[in-house]
């Protein structure tokens, strides 16, 4: 399927593994100009060779540091003119339960979680507002809709992504602009890898035995990126069909 998403300029953030990595193949592969931007730059090398993209493609970017998101974002606008979507993907989930005190954590996700997908929109607000078009896609959870014991700093980030896409949603309606929050259940990627806390790590594995892979993931992001200018799809939330939570 390349109708809809050909040609288009498409940055993502947190593309090194999971969801981004997945996102950034299926995009280029149905001939969208994509431009990724992590702190694993060695990752995204590889993949860029994967997908024979030029070597400025990729670029070292920490979403906590607005700056760097505004680099991204304006060298893409400057290689290409513009920017038609901003897929603001990087997140950490280092799930506790809050008697463990683990305010470290706590501090990484609400400002990977909710600061990088703020200061991913500073970036490419002004471009898409100048163009009078643009599309933005948020990454929430299913923990964005149910809070469970164990998530409950990460459940919180993800209804701030959900809060804040809708308000950005009702405000760029005058510029032409789109909005798509997309809440992943269990789906294949790195994060399980962040939990630190041994109880609710066995927790999440037993959760994630059935999880999707990460290309669930990009079908999902090709839907919404592929839809007619006028088709506004402002949200999606899928689970693997035997998942509960």
């Amino acid at each position: 399927m390349t109708q809809g998403i050909e040609n288009k300029v498409v940055v993502i953030t947190g593309a090194s593994s999971g969801l981004g990595e997945a996102a950034a193949r299926r995009l280029a592969e149905g001939g969208a100009k994509v431009i990724l931007g992590a702190r694993r730059v060695d990752r995204l090398q590889a993949i860029a060779r994967d997908l024979s993209l030029d070597e400025d493609a990729v670029f070292a970017v920490d979403v906590t540091v607005a700056d760097q998101v505004k680099s991204l974002v304006d060298r893409a606008v400057a290689q290409y003119g513009r920017i038609d979507v901003m897929l603001n993907n990087a997140g950490l989930m280092p799930s506790s339960q809050l008697d463990r005190l683990k305010i470290d954590e706590w501090d990484a996700m609400v400002d990977v979680n909710i600061k990088g997908v703020l200061y991913g929109i500073a970036a490419a607000l002004p471009h898409m507002q100048r163009q009078k078009s643009g599309h933005f896609i948020n990454v929430a959870s299913v923990a964005g809709h149910k809070v469970g014991p164990g998530g409950v700093v990460y459940a919180a980030t993800k209804h701030a992504v959900r809060a804040i896409s809708e308000g950005l949603r009702q405000e760029v309606k005058p510029h032409g602009i789109r909005t798509t929050i997309i809440s992943p259940g269990a789906v294949a990627t790195e994060l399980l890898n962040t939990i630190t806390d041994p109880v609710v790590a066995e927790k999440m594995r037993k959760t994630y035995e059935k999880a999707l892979p990460a290309s669930s993931f990009a079908s999902v992001v090709a839907f919404a990126v592929s839809q007619p200018d006028e088709v506004d799809i402002n949200e999606i939330l899928f689970r693997p069909t035997s998942q509960a939570y």
